[in-house]
């Protein structure tokens, strides 16, 4: 077909995926909207490089007349009324049922965070998700366990990568397309009017903005596609996660820009956390402590918290709140009791602060979520009635990153150290979500550990016991941990894994002169 180039390799269904319709549609979305998004990342850029001059974010001078202005937010559909516990995970056949299941309203299926893109899993999951649509999805593992979706399963919703990542198996003019536009556009081609036929929508998480401008691209995306395939504009709804502090400063506006299309908006903590130490990664002001001890109660976390909950209410959006990544350990019950009462203090006080529903990573965190919703909401759907005039946040406040009492210990230094390699070992096998240590590990969390270890070394930071952190100190502990690790697993199941290269990689982007944005970038070249 003109100006299409499929790289990736062919599997079974892929054919009903990669349609001549859907790949024209993708064609016609390249052509109209990846100019814009280049020139949306090159702004990014422009941006870093003037914090990196030490001018600090703030909110916009020229879009203050949005900020004080009577809107609200169009009408938001039935099905995505109640949304208080929202479980995140991959698209694997066995994650999509086990979610769709697991008692939480919403399912929030990811392309992004949680996936490893490989054309594989990219074709297979929106071969998944079109068979949950159908309620013809099923799954039998190794043992013989049988898995079908129960009735009244929960609303999906569909996470794209963000405006940052390229989508290689797919070339179009001689330019790999945008993951995100790939993700989008095959799944809203497929299935918009599936779902409209089931009374619910195609709903969507976007990830990564920047800003309003970035808002602005999706919204201008959102009209042409639903002008394309037929449907009324408004039909798709979606929730923005504020996962950058730039974002952040641009709440109100990036409502403003999506107000026909959006939702609400969405804690997404572990990115925002990771964007304090890569937006301000030339800054030792703002040297952040390890990563367990940088909690929501912290003042920049509970500025931003408490902001986002005012401004979507204030408009008529939900205010989701953040993920909570535990995974019950059934070897160690002490361990999981002392991690759940943890859960369930961070959704109680969310739900007393006034966020309409929150983030699991887990099937067993479900009820406990709920638990604390539900004695809030009662048999309210949400409580976007809750104002919060209370709330006033200057822009001091949301860079305040004093941490009472932080630290950088040679634990939580050998923590960072390790769960990045074996996060991005994992990731090149193509498991984009991986069980480490009681918890859920993604691309966000992983950026947290890998962003702090450089930002450590870059400003010379001292453990509490004492020693300098450098790269030399970094190698050390990571040959130490990896060994460690290795006499876990045993050598055979070592040597078949990737850990040199993900020794290569951490060491890449842990270690190397410059900041590198994303470590998913360089890993992609290093995928199928």
């Amino acid at each position: 077909m003109e100006g299409i180039n499929i790289r990736g390799t062919s599997g079974e269904g892929f054919d009903q995926v990669l349609t001549p319709e859907a790949l024209v549609f993708l064609r016609e979305l390249h052509r109209r909207f990846n100019p814009a998004r280049e020139q949306l990342l090159r702004h990014r850029m422009e941006r870093q490089a003037m914090i990196n001059t030490g001018v600090l974010p703030d909110f916009l001078p020229g879009s203050r007349e949005i900020r004080e202005g009577d809107w609200q937010v169009a009408r938001i559909p039935a099905d995505l009324q109640d949304r208080r516990v929202e479980i995140t995970g991959p698209t694997d056949r066995k994650m999509v049922i086990n979610a769709l299941n697991s008692g939480a309203k919403v399912f929030m299926a990811d392309f992004e965070d949680a996936n490893t893109p490989t054309w594989a899993n990219l074709i297979e999951g929106q071969l998944n998700l079109t068979a949950a649509i159908e309620r013809r999805i099923d799954f039998e593992s190794a043992e013989g366990k049988a898995y079908k979706l129960k009735e009244n399963p929960a609303v999906l919703l569909v996470r794209p990568r963000g405006w940052h990542l390229p989508e290689k198996h797919l070339l179009i003019d001689d330019t790999p397309t945008a993951g995100g536009l790939f993700d989008f556009g095959l799944y809203f081609f497929h299935n918009a009017k599936r779902l409209l036929a089931n009374d619910s929508g195609p709903y969507f998480y976007l990830p990564k903005l920047e800003g309003h401008l970035e808002a602005r691209l999706w919204n201008d995306v959102f009209n042409f596609a639903q002008d394309y395939v037929g449907v009324p504009r408004g039909t798709i709804k979606a929730t923005v996660l504020i996962e950058t502090v730039l974002a952040a400063f641009e709440m109100e506006e990036i409502l403003y820009e999506l107000r026909e299309h959006i939702a609400g908006l969405n804690a997404g903590r572990w990115d925002y956390i990771f964007t304090f130490a890569k937006k301000f990664q030339t800054n030792p002001d703002f040297i952040l402590p390890e990563r367990s001890q940088v909690t929501m109660t912290v003042p920049f976390m509970r500025a931003y918290s408490d902001l986002l909950i005012k401004t979507c209410h204030r408009r008529g959006a939900f205010a989701m709140g953040g993920m909570s990544a535990f995974i019950p350990n059934r070897r160690d019950p002490a361990v999981t009791e002392k991690a759940l009462a943890a859960v369930r203090a961070d959704k109680t006080r969310e739900a007393a602060d006034g966020c309409d529903g929150t983030w699991v990573a887990h099937p067993d965190l479900v009820p406990v979520a709920m638990e604390c919703f539900d004695k809030v909401l009662g048999g309210r759907p949400n409580q976007v009635d809750k104002q919060r005039p209370d709330v006033s946040v200057a822009a001091k406040q949301m860079l305040d990153v004093t941490v009472p009492g932080g630290a950088v210990t040679e634990a939580g230094l050998r923590s960072n150290v390790l769960v990045s390699i074996l996060y991005i070992e994992s990731w090149l096998r193509g498991v984009g979500a991986a069980a480490l240590f009681n918890l859920m590990e993604d691309a966000a969390t992983a950026e947290i550990s890998r962003s702090q270890v450089w930002q450590w070394v870059k400003h010379g930071a001292h453990l509490q016991e004492g020693t300098k952190i450098t790269a030399p100190l970094v190698r050390e502990f990571a040959a130490e941990e990896l060994a460690k690790w290795r006499e876990n697993i045993g050598s055979e199941v070592y040597s078949q894994g990737r850990f040199a290269e993900a020794v290569r990689l951490f060491e890449e982007v842990a270690l190397g002169e410059e900041f590198v944005e994303f470590l998913t970038l360089p890993a992609y070249d290093l995928i199928d």
